[in-house]
């Protein structure tokens, strides 16, 4: 009956076509996110779009737009005390993520009427992606593709030696900017799916899971794209049918098997 569900309603196919979509998207930025240490500036990144969500609101413009220039504009900053201010990097990301969130919660109330469902940003439902989601991760999936597949090589040399990377010519900065465009668009496609406060377990889980049995970066990103679906389908299936929160349910499944894998694999979850 579950499938039956799933070929006779809108709502789920395009629950199904975006979390597979979001899924290639997560193994490919997921992974670049692990092997760049680049996890906690992700999060700040994530739960500054919500500054860019309450603007949008207030304003009455999409909330897609709003959320990936609040994301993208704080990913340049944070990345400008990474280089000035290496010791209290995690310091500021922490007050960036808070003073986004606080601005945009402050916009939401500002505007008269009813406010937007913060819970649905926070901790996404695949259940209402719409048409217009699934282009837009359509799109940060294709633009995400283009530029690391047409520059693979050097996107390593990048992501592993940035001194060996600038020997052979490579603009490190300009990559570093272009990294961070493509994290933001990726976590504010994902914000449907998974929401805010859960959107970095999306990302982070896989590429982890996937690199406790294959070394070689290719192999894990790879890896962590087969992963995700696997989780997200799983995650989508358990949440219909049990009518749970599918960004939760989701979650707890990547969490719980990850968990599980480390302890068989290595007899140890640290």
């Amino acid at each position: 009956m579950i499938l039956a569900d799933f070929i006779q309603y809108d709502f789920l196919r395009n629950a199904l076509l975006g979390g597979i979509l979001a899924s290639i998207l997560c193994g490919i930025i997921g992974t670049i996110i692990i092997e760049k240490k680049l996890v906690m500036m992700s999060g700040g990144i994530a739960h500054a779009s919500l500054g860019g969500i309450g603007i949008a609101h207030f304003f009455n413009f999409d909330y897609l737009i709003g959320a990936l220039s609040f994301s993208f504009l704080s990913s340049l900053v944070i990345s400008a005390s990474r280089k000035k201010e290496k010791a209290y990097t995690d310091t500021i990301i922490g007050m960036i993520w808070s003073f986004s969130m606080a601005v945009g919660l402050l916009f939401i109330y500002l505007k008269p009427g009813f406010p937007p469902d913060i819970n649905g940003f926070l901790f996404g439902d695949i259940l209402t992606v719409s048409n217009s989601n699934l282009k837009f991760i359509a799109f940060a999936l294709v633009v995400t593709l283009v530029v690391i597949l047409s520059q693979f090589n050097y996107w390593k040399y990048f992501l592993f030696d940035e001194e060996y990377a600038s020997v052979l010519g490579i603009n490190v900065d300009r990559y570093t900017i272009v990294l961070f465009a493509l994290i933001s668009l990726a976590i504010v496609s994902l914000i449907k799916l998974a929401g805010i406060i859960l959107i970095i377990a999306l990302l982070t889980i896989p590429p982890m899971l996937a690199k406790l049995f294959f070394k070689k970066f290719n192999q894990v990103m790879i890896a962590a794209v087969i992963i995700s679906i696997g989780f997200i389908i799983s995650g989508l299936l358990i949440s219909y049918s049990l009518n749970i929160p599918s960004g939760i349910t989701i979650i707890i499944v990547s969490s719980s098997c990850f968990f599980f894998a480390k302890l068989i694999k290595t007899k140890s979850l640290f």
